[in-house]
């Protein structure tokens, strides 16, 4: 799409969208842990005791009870691993669980007639050695080495078959291999094990816009924020859905939409580089040059190193003569 401005052309380059594995957020990003307790027969437990420990070099503890649903929540937190004890009268179970910054944890525990918290040991252990293959996989997509996530993600969903973020990761390592049936068969996988899990509605999104399937980018990308925003997350949802939302919406030709949804990310999370950039370019198709650049600088300043860095230097650089030569030709009247 191009644009004149003043008599200029404007070039807006393509927006591609990224894939949502692990995207990397500025470390001062707030994590979160939600959860439901039930019990054996599947029903929630109300008024359930959490606990949970910070499993780092840093004493962290948090207490509360879960509510009329079952269900507990706790933000505000670094990232790291965590020790979740549920326990009410002689039930009682535990886990572990990996926050990373700015990203939502989801457990559900479940407790037994007679449990303890010793006997739920065996459980935590296995679960230990699932988030060490997710771990792995995650590492070696982060490398480039996308066969081996997938064997990594695997072999995490071989020890719990129901893992849906493990599917959701095999999902996200397939889609770096462009081989968009089998992340969809993994995303949508996902969401079966797990009707409302906002990222991998978001990875549908990803592979749709990959493949020119707008209305359908836009369908999955639109249930992936209403997830996100009505889970409660710190800040008003998962600024990487509302950042992929935007893009999709921008490839449809949709830009007030897209503008919306950039705004809605950075809203979210002030430091989302991505965002800044990519509402830069909304602007600029806005005719908003100056408003355009101060995003472009937002951009370098939080990503002196990132992938538009370059690209957004130089739209600074140019946006300022622009503005400047329109304002020799246009003096502000004196009177």
């Amino acid at each position: 799409m191009v644009r004149r401005l003043n008599g200029q052309r404007v070039g807006l380059f393509a927006c591609t969208l990224l894939a949502t594995l692990a995207i990397a957020l500025p470390a001062a990003a707030q994590g979160r842990i939600k959860g439901i307790v039930k019990d054996d027969k599947g029903q929630p437990v109300v008024g359930a005791k959490i606990t949970i420990e910070f499993q780092g070099n840093v004493s962290r503890h948090f207490d509360m009870k879960t509510d009329n649903k079952g269900e507990f929540i706790q933000i505000g937190l670094a990232s790291g691993e965590y020790k979740v004890i549920a326990e009410k009268e002689k039930l009682a179970g535990m886990t572990l669980v990996r926050v990373r910054g700015g990203q939502p944890a989801e457990v559900t525990l479940v407790v037994s007639p007679g449990g303890s918290v010793l006997d739920a040991k065996e459980a935590a252990a296995k679960n230990a050695e699932v988030m060490k293959a997710v771990d792995a996989g995650m590492a070696a997509n982060a490398a480039g080495k996308y066969d081996d996530a997938i064997v990594a993600f695997n072999q995490a969903i071989g020890l719990n078959a129901t893992c849906f973020g493990c599917y959701s990761a095999l999902g996200s390592a397939y889609v770096q291999k462009k081989d968009y049936d089998k992340a969809e068969a993994a995303y949508k996988k996902a969401i079966e094990l797990k009707a409302d899990y906002p990222e991998a509605y978001s990875g549908l999104a990803s592979i749709y816009n990959a493949q020119h399937k707008f209305d359908l980018a836009a369908t999955a990308s639109a249930k992936a924020s209403e997830l996100s925003t009505s889970g409660g997350a710190a800040g008003g949802g998962n600024p990487d859905i509302f950042y992929n939302q935007g893009v999709i919406a921008w490839n449809a030709g949709k830009v007030a939409d897209a503008k919306k949804s950039f705004e809605s990310a950075i809203a979210a999370n002030p430091n989302h580089a991505e965002s800044h950039y990519q509402l830069g370019m909304v602007l600029v198709n806005e005719g908003n040059l100056a408003g355009a650049a101060g995003e472009f600088e937002n951009y370098v300043k939080l990503a002196p190193e990132g992938p538009n860095a370059a690209q957004a230097k130089a739209l600074v650089a140019q946006l300022k003569k622009w503005n400047s030569d329109r304002s020799r030709r246009d003096p502000v009247p004196t009177g």
